[in-house]
């Protein structure tokens, strides 16, 4: 796991979409994986990345983003993963957390050349997120359990295509933590 980061993609949200019930409920059920990585990681002393839609405001502060999506579908999964003091926190103004955000650079200064990646949308963020680290040559763990998206067969589209195409390491959350 040495140079490893676990990045948690857009798990501040605040459902309100179309399909955002489904997701919500989804994102239930993969919210206790993504704290078990993230109490792994804390663990070891590897760095914990919430990279994160900006919700129009434009400021890194995920105490103004987690209030402004609060709301009873979000509040339970934003309480039990908010981001700690000594986590970092981006935003992105598009779906991949590497489009115009700090990430690469931030990577390349913590020594980081694999990425954990977890969060929602399955078939969307972190796909798009998975393609860009591929791009910049960055090996990708992906635990099946700790992604989500709205339909379960996009959701394994997404996973086939990260096995496939973008060359993952495909796991489930208990591998990775008893592994």
């Amino acid at each position: 796991m040495e140079h490893t980061a676990l990045l948690i993609i857009d798990i501040i949200n605040d459902f309100q979409f179309k399909h955002g019930k489904t997701l919500a409920k989804k994102t239930a059920a993969i919210a206790p994986n993504i704290l078990k990585l993230k109490k792994l990681m804390k663990a070891n002393g590897l760095p914990i990345i919430y990279v994160n839609d900006h919700y129009q405001l434009w400021q890194a502060d995920y105490n103004k983003i987690m209030e402004k999506c609060s709301n009873p579908l979000s509040k339970g999964i934003i309480e039990n993963l908010r981001p700690e003091g000594d986590d970092y926190f981006l935003i992105k103004p598009k779906h991949s957390a590497f489009f115009g955000t700090a990430l690469h650079t931030l990577l390349s200064q913590l020594g980081v050349n694999s990425l954990i990646l977890t969060g929602i949308a399955g078939n969307i963020c972190v796909l798009f997120t998975a393609n860009d680290a591929y791009m910049r040559e960055i090996k990708l763990l992906v635990p099946t359990d700790a992604i989500a998206s709205t339909a379960d067969e996009d959701n394994e589209y997404a996973i086939t295509m990260m096995k496939n195409v973008l060359k993952a390491s495909i796991h489930t959350t208990d591998s990775l933590v008893n592994g």
